[in-house]
């Protein structure tokens, strides 16, 4: 088994047909074919059904493409951290960023890459809190940014001061005074937030999101009172709604840039983590 053949098997589990399959890798049909039927043998069980209208994944198959498409991810990554130490500030860095963060990463300061080192490109990644440091730990991505709580196990982790949340309020459930907001005070109005910040609420949210941007949004449609960090604001859209800082210790939160405790970083990624410093 080899990273041609897993190449072949992930574009036919994904295309649902070998003639597809073979349009997007450029190839003609037969060895196509001959490679999936060579990897069957090698594997020794059956890895698609074949029908009238395409093929469909057994569950041998199924595995072996989750498998294939992390290895294949991997390789990818490998060759692209590789070239970079080689080659000093060239290359691509692949940087994986958490919702909640996306108001301090990447930063206006990342972008001196461009200047020092105009071969160098970034591929952003993002996602959940989870997804980003299961990113890091497998290597897709070398650095990370991520908001606490999480767990900093096996990682170097570079801290921003603490951040408040703030309550983006529709007109008609503003509450607190003229700057902040206690929790009590909004007791008696819906609230909007992620799952990461209903953890540390004894109030259940009217509406629970997975991304801190969708907290926004449901606040600017009046759904309910929306808590999220504060740098988070200059990428919404909160329409008419007011602003006011939680006046809540315990709801503070931190951002972090994490990479790899034991992996050397590359002279790109050094210079990146340098770059988003405390993300200020």
């Amino acid at each position: 088994m080899n990273l041609k053949q897993l190449e072949y098997f992930v574009a036919i589990a994904e295309e649902g047909q070998i003639t597809a399959a073979a349009r997007r890798l450029h190839i003609s049909q037969p060895p196509l074919s001959y490679e999936l039927a060579q990897l069957e043998r090698e594997l020794g069980t059956q890895l698609v059904r074949r029908g009238p209208r395409g093929v469909t994944l057994t569950e041998a198959g199924r595995l072996l493409h989750e498998r294939a498409a992390r290895i294949l991810a991997m390789a990818t990554a490998t060759a692209r951290e590789v070239s970079s130490v080689g080659k000093g500030l060239t290359g691509t860095l692949c940087l994986a960023v958490c919702d909640s963060a996306a108001g301090l990463a990447p930063g206006t300061r990342l972008a001196e890459l461009s200047r020092l080192a105009p071969e160098v490109s970034i591929e952003m990644l993002d996602g959940s809190v989870p997804k980003v440091l299961e990113l890091v730990a497998s290597g897709l991505a070398e650095v990370g940014v991520v908001r606490t709580p999480f767990s900093s196990q096996g990682l170097r982790c570079r801290y921003a001061p603490a951040e408040p949340l703030v309550a983006v309020m529709p007109q008609e459930l503003e509450r607190g005074d003229e700057l902040e907001v206690r929790l009590t005070e909004l007791a008696d109005v819906p609230l909007a937030c992620s799952r990461r910040v209903a953890a540390q609420l004894a109030q259940t949210p009217f509406c629970l999101t997975e991304d801190d941007r969708a907290t926004c949004a449901c606040s600017a449609a009046g759904l309910g009172v929306g808590l999220v960090p504060r740098s988070l604001l200059s990428t919404c859209d909160t329409g008419a709604c007011f602003i006011k800082v939680v006046a809540e210790k315990d709801l503070e939160s931190r951002a972090a840039v994490i990479w790899k405790a034991d992996r050397a970083l590359s002279p790109l990624a050094e210079r990146a983590v340098a770059l988003l410093g405390e993300l200020a």
